[in-house]
């Protein structure tokens, strides 16, 4: 069996720290009998309920996000465009919501599987840098949220430790005009320096 994470590291308090260790771990996903795998390369954490860009901004609970009210280390997966299906690890404790979302990967295993999966001929960043691209290469879909990830449906692994100065740190993606400062440029998005599948 492949090492996993254990669920203390999903339940620190600091998902913002959280966001950052996760840079060069090994996201993988056992589905439709297809091994794929690859290295998380960005990240962007969520701190609710004091975070306007969470889905649980002031302990907002619905049935889409149900799953980020449950102990660290399980998954949160919803979908956005109608289309695409985002992957975030919870964090902290029950009743805490907070996420991590998984917004790149670099592929390692299942690279064919990933393909056929995205309908691309031959490898190229559009397969998996962006966390709606990577959700449907790696199999993940709306049925996936809530599921432990100590399980052998998804999981993650270590992999590689990132220097420090080989991680960035810059204000989260898309969050729209709803959210106000300080949090609109909060420095809660990671990514590996210089890895070409960072989504653009």
């Amino acid at each position: 069996m492949p090492t996993k994470l254990p669920p203390a590291f999903y339940q620190q308090d600091d998902v913002v720290s959280i966001a950052r260790q996760l840079l060069g771990k090994r996201l993988c996903t056992y589905i439709d009998g297809q091994i794929t795998a690859g290295m998380i390369v960005e990240t962007e954490a969520y701190r609710a309920p004091e975070d306007p860009a969470s889905h649980a901004h002031n302990y907002r609970r619905t049935h889409r996000n149900e799953a980020m009210y449950l102990q660290g280390g399980m998954s949160y997966v919803y979908l956005i465009y109608g289309i695409y299906k985002l992957f975030n690890v919870v964090t902290n404790s029950q009743d805490i919501p907070h996420a991590v979302l998984i917004r790149a990967i670099e592929p390692l295993e299942g690279i064919t599987t990933m393909l056929q999966r995205r309908q691309l001929p031959k490898i190229q960043t559009r397969l998996s840098a962006g966390p709606g691209v990577l959700g449907q290469a790696l199999g993940i879909d709306l049925c996936h949220s809530g599921i432990d990830l100590q399980g052998n449906t998804i999981w993650i692994s270590p992999y590689q430790e990132i220097e420090a100065d080989h991680i960035v740190a810059s204000p989260r993606i898309g969050l729209g005009k709803s959210v106000t400062e300080p949090y609109f440029s909060m420095p809660w998005r990671f990514h590996i320096k210089d890895n070409c599948w960072v989504s653009k």
